[in-house]
């Protein structure tokens, strides 16, 4: 490959690795939220162990995802210099925002969170989790800004030799990312309630903690179900209000599209399927192994519909104003840019599996000996132990 497809190809794997995280972060952020408020109110013991169990859950995910985040903005510096010079008074403005989101707001308030367990008053420690929820919304629309603004440059005029932004507005009330932005917060659910689901299935089919996971699983198939509705319905929204010629001209963008429409499907049918037998689903060992097996599937799907629309707008980083050649740095020789491509693989292949790994241990423990929000006299067992 050239320099040029490798750049291409080193930001599409940093961006996808990234967005596997934040799939599963948008997902469980208001599940956490919602038991964590059910326990407030009631009391309810089992209530309060869920938003433990699932809130443990959220925290390994979140905590490794903010490291792929960080070399994904690291790969922007080293190859897109371009873009920065040419877009940077604009296109830097939301992901600034998000940054200052994502690394203060909503760290500050997930830190309060983990550490107010039993410390600050329940109502304020119930807000803590509702305002990580909330700034998490705000980044992912911060970030569903700044690519809204490459698929639809709107609000910016060209000043000598780069972008201006002249309308704020226009920026953040884009219509493409009027349609993108609830797309993205739907496939969250979705891919929350399946973690939820498929990890409940896979317990359930051990016959262990079988009351707390019949629950999860309850929650899961119907957050799942709704989700993947909710996902497919805004998705054909979002290509209808990109601009003409985007999503036709390639036939690679078409051809990843049918097969996420195919995908979007089958989900929504086994869910709807399932969802009506909800109650008598922890009794059924085929529909726990189907669970299981359709757990990875959200994953995919966001993969393949993000490289869609990232595939659909080329040759053009910015549509119509900066080609994906004019975007990269100068200077860069197809070793460089190589020996980068290994490494950041490397590194954010290795947390997915980390990740993939603790969340994995959590759900074998199950939720007898946690960690999140345990006394000092609690007994507890290390994630990391062997």
């Amino acid at each position: 490959m050239d320099v040029l497809d490798l750049a291409r190809t080193q930001f599409a794997v940093t961006g996808s690795l990234h967005f596997l995280f934040v799939m599963l972060t948008l997902g469980l952020a208001p599940l956490v939220a919602i038991m964590h408020t059910r326990w407030t109110i009631t009391g309810d013991p089992a209530r309060e162990k869920a938003a433990r169990f699932w809130g443990q859950i959220y925290v390994i995910n979140y905590a490794l995802g903010i490291v792929t985040g960080l070399v994904m903005e690291f790969q922007f510096g080293l190859a897109w210099s371009g873009l920065s010079h040419y877009a940077g008074d604009v296109f830097g403005a939301p992901l600034a925002m998000e940054t200052l989101v994502a690394f203060f707001l909503e760290s500050t308030f997930l830190g309060l969170w983990i550490f107010g367990w039993g410390r600050l008053p329940r109502w304020a420690h119930l807000a803590c989790i509702w305002l990580v929820t909330l700034t998490a919304y705000a980044s992912a629309f911060f970030v569903m800004a700044a690519n809204a603004f490459l698929q639809n440059p709107a609000g910016a005029t060209v000043t000598g030799d780069r972008l201006a932004l002249t309308d704020p507005v226009a920026l953040f009330t884009n219509k493409t990312l009027i349609f993108a932005f609830p797309h993205v917060i739907a496939a969250g659910m979705f891919t929350g309630g399946m973690v939820l689901a498929g990890a409940s299935a896979y317990k359930l089919l051990r016959a262990e903690d079988r009351e707390f996971f019949t629950r999860s699983l309850r929650t899961g198939v119907a957050v799942a179900a709704v989700g993947i509705f909710l996902t497919m319905g805004t998705g054909f929204a979002q290509f209808a209000g990109v601009q003409e010629g985007k999503w036709d001209n390639s036939a690679a963008a078409s051809a990843l599209g049918f097969m996420v429409t195919g995908g979007e499907l089958l989900a929504l049918v086994m869910l709807f399927v399932l969802l009506p037998l909800v109650r008598f689903l922890h009794r059924w060992r085929w529909a726990q192994r189907l669970l299981v097996v359709m757990t990875p599937l959200p994953f995919v799907l966001a993969i393949m519909g993000w490289l869609a629309r990232e595939v659909g707008r080329q040759p053009w980083m910015i549509w119509e104003r900066l080609t994906v050649a004019d975007a990269m740095s100068p200077g860069l020789t197809a070793g460089m840019v190589g020996t980068s491509l290994a490494a950041f693989a490397t590194v954010l292949g290795l947390l997915a599996v980390v990740d993939y790994v603790l969340i994995a241990r959590a759900v074998r423990r199950g939720p007898r000996a946690l960690d999140l929000g345990a006394p000092a006299d609690e007994p507890r067992t290390p994630v990391l132990s062997y």
